[in-house]
Parts: structure tokens; C-alpha cells; sequence
């Protein structure tokens, strides 16, 4: 089974427990099993329109689901945890789910691009991936810790998942 990272965030309501049953949700599901979750961070906005602080968190799984499969269960998260479909692009959202590294696969597709083609330029996703795992690669080999210093946005630990 591959081993995969997702991102998870939020900001509205109770932002810290929309992420931690959003995780909860990911590991119920029967094809993947749950390895660890990053510490949760407060993270400022980036890109859209003004709007509150995120949190954000990273979760490594194992699945047997395929990368457009797991991309389904998370946008299905996303729906049950009250995301609506047409919320704005990069503005508020209850849950936000995304498929960062599916394994070491490259995959180009409508609305399924992995590695998550903006991951490297965000601060919220680098700082809890790093956490999980210091030395990791994209699927070409470079190193993502690489691109800390460039990443957008600031980033500060609230507490352990």
C-alpha cells in the first residue's frame, strides 16, 4: 500500500475540531488505515479574499483506494462535515482536503494533480509535513525542505493532534 499525505484544514466554527473529525472520518474509512497526524497549526490565509486564520494539519495514511478514489472520500469529507460545493475559491471552508503525495506517483488529470502542484509554495502545508517527515522527497527526489524559506504564509503550532 502507498503511503500518502493529506492536508487538512479549517476556518470556520471550531477549527480544531472540524480537522481532528475530518482525520477521524479518513481513518473510519475501511481502505485506509491512519499512520499519524501532525501537531495542529495556526496559519494565515493565503491567496482569496480576507478572512480568518486556518488550521492546519497533515495526515500520513496507507490506502488501498487509488489517488482519484482517495480524492473522492476527502471531497466526501469535506461534504459531510458541511463544505458546500460552490463555496469560493481559497475563501472560508468548514473542512478543506487535499491529496498532497499519493506514494511516489506523478499524476497529471482534470482536477487531480499529484503532488499537490501548489504544496511547495505554502508554509501550512510544508511546516506539518516536515514534522511528520523531516527528510521527505517529492517524486522526483528533491527534498521538500528545500522550499521552506520560499513558502507563503506564517505558521504557528497550536498543540499535538
Amino acid at each position: 500500500m502507498p503511503v500518502c499525505y493529506v492536508g487538512v484544514g479549517s476556518n470556520v466554527g471550531d477549527r480544531k475540531d472540524f480537522c481532528r473529525r475530518a482525520v477521524g472520518l479518513l481513518a473510519e474509512t475501511p481502505e485506509v488505515r491512519l499512520l499519524r497526524a501532525s501537531s495542529l497549526y495556526e496559519t494565515s490565509p493565503v491567496g482569496g479574499p480576507p478572512q480568518r486564520s486556518f488550521v492546519n494539519l497533515v495526515a500520513e495514511i496507507e490506502t488501498t483506494l487509488g489517488a482519484r478514489p482517495l480524492l473522492e472520500v476527502c471531497k466526501g469529507i469535506e461534504r459531510r462535515l458541511g463544505r458546500e460545493p460552490g463555496d469560493l475559491r481559497w475563501g472560508p471552508r468548514v473542512a478543506d482536503l487535499d491529496v498532497l503525495l499519493y506514494g511516489d506517483e506523478k499524476i497529471s488529470e482534470d482536477e487531480l494533480e499529484i503532488p499537490h502542484p501548489r504544496m511547495t509554495q505554502r508554509a501550512f502545508v510544508l511546516v506539518p509535513l516536515l514534522e511528520l517527515e523531516p527528510a521527505i522527497t517529492d517524486p522526483w527526489g528533491d527534498r521538500l525542505n528545500g522550499w521552506l524559506d520560499e513558502a507563503e504564509g506564517s505558521v504557528g503550532l497550536m498543540e499535538p493532534f
